[in-house]
């Protein structure tokens, strides 16, 4: 993915981000910054709920709100909670690969199946749980909802410094997306 900024050494972080909660928290999971202490959070997070990322960072540097994908459009409250009350001013939005709430489609049968076998549901009330909220929480490409998520949020807190960024599961590396292509 060639929109992908890696960040290996604090000049890889663009001037706009350095010396921001956001910059920080690139330097504390890629670049084993020693973790200072905190008692106010200075950032939140949105990431995606799935249980392969693992974050680098401080106690008390960030609220983190997960969610499948990623997706904030149901945690809005949320998100104004931490701006408002929490006094955040930087968000990071972290899409991460092989999410699963991608191509939600080809797993409409593992789903209905789960609900059956797991929750003990009827199948077609299974299936038309997923019929009902499937298109509300599809996201496509990941790279391209979290930057469209990132713009969204701009709309609604044109105050709030908002950054787009990439979690690799293999390498367990937070990447910046450039939203210049």
């Amino acid at each position: 993915m060639s929109n992908l900024i890696t960040v290996t050494k604090h000049e890889d972080i663009p001037a706009e981000y350095r010396g921001t909660p956001i910059g920080k928290l690139l330097e504390y999971h890629n670049l084993e910054r020693p973790q200072e202490t905190y008692t106010k959070a200075e950032l939140l997070i949105g990431m995606c709920m799935d249980n392969r990322k693992h974050l680098n960072m401080p106690d008390y540097f960030a609220f983190i709100i997960r969610s499948g994908g990623a997706n904030l459009r149901y945690s809005e409250f949320k998100v104004s909670y931490a701006i408002s009350v929490g006094e955040v001013k930087h968000i990071a939005l972290i899409a991460h690969n092989h999410c699963g709430m991608v191509n939600l489609h080809e797993r409409k049968e593992l789903f209905i199946q789960g609900l059956v076998d797991n929750a003990g549901w009827l199948r077609e009330k299974a299936e038309e749980h997923f019929m009902q909220f499937s298109p509300m929480f599809e996201i496509g490409n990941e790279v391209d909802f979290v930057v469209s998520e990132a713009q969204r949020l701009r709309l609604k807190y044109p105050k709030v410094q908002i950054a787009p960024l990439y979690y690799r599961v293999e390498d367990n590396r937070l990447y910046l997306i450039s939203e210049n292509r």
